[in-house]
């Protein structure tokens, strides 16, 4: 009797136990698949072709200021330092190139701070009328070396050919930031009285002021020089190599004429 009712149990028991094992591992399978991330390929729908919005910029102001603007820029001036100096700027920006002469003022205003965001927002307007405020800031040697340097930055990009004179007198300053500067900035100016004050830079004490000048004599002349190791030369090397600029000069000044400066090159 026992035995015939372990036979009757048995298969019962055994598919029991098979489907138990089967959703065990069918459980594990889940929870392994769970960490997975199953990627769908979904319609895509071009979207509808835009439509030329309506231009609501603001143009820049060319009128001549009021009295009433003219009394709110002055006031304006002290707040280019502080916590509403960006808007200061801003307010400067929508009154336009007529705002100008009010912030050549602030170039002799006592808080370099002023004087620094008054360039940057003579550059952001494209104040040209500045530029010979700007060269005469840059020029100026108890002036802070980083006004100087920005103010004649912004004087070359808004005119070049008026920043000659800064130039002139940054290359001989006793500060190296200050020649560096000058050495950097001539390369966009095409005027032939740069180009002896470069070769003179090129001796320069510090390596980083001479290697400046250098580049900025290949980009303005295209001349072709000996290869020689800039960046690791002493500055007795940098005297000996001067000379070949030297006798290039000489040779050629009569009769040189600045090449057409290289664009960039557009990416295909």
């Amino acid at each position: 009797m026992k035995d015939e009712w372990n036979m009757k149990i048995c298969p019962g028991y055994a598919f029991a136990l098979f489907l138990l094992i089967g959703l065990l591992g069918w459980e594990a399978d889940l929870r392994a698949w769970s960490g997975q991330v199953w990627f769908a390929q979904l319609p895509y729908e071009a979207p509808p072709a835009g439509q030329d919005a309506p231009d609501v910029s603001i143009p820049p102001n060319t009128e001549p200021l009021s009295p009433e603007e003219l009394q709110r820029a002055e006031a304006l001036l002290p707040l280019l330092e502080g916590k509403q100096e960006f808007w200061a700027m801003g307010e400067f920006v929508h009154l336009g190139e007529p705002s100008v002469p009010v912030l050549i003022k602030a170039l002799s205003m006592p808080s370099p701070r002023i004087r620094y965001n008054a360039i940057e927002t003579i550059s952001m307007i494209k104040g040209v009328s500045a530029v010979p405020a700007l060269v005469e800031t840059a020029r100026r040697s108890e002036e802070m070396p980083r006004v100087r340097t920005h103010a004649l930055k912004v004087a070359v990009r808004l005119d070049p050919s008026q920043a000659v004179e800064a130039i002139e007198a940054m290359a001989k300053d006793l500060n190296p930031s200050v020649r560096k500067a000058a050495a950097f900035e001539a390369r966009y100016v095409r005027h032939k009285s740069v180009v002896p004050l470069l070769i003179d830079l090129v001796t320069d004490e510090e390596r980083f002021v001479a290697l400046s000048a250098v580049q900025s004599l290949w980009i303005l002349t295209r001349h072709e020089t000996e290869f020689h190791d800039w960046d690791t030369s002493s500055k007795q090397d940098r005297a000996a190599w001067a000379s070949e600029w030297i006798d290039w000069w000489e040779a050629n000044k009569e009769t040189f004429e600045f090449p057409e400066p290289q664009r960039p090159r557009r990416r295909s």
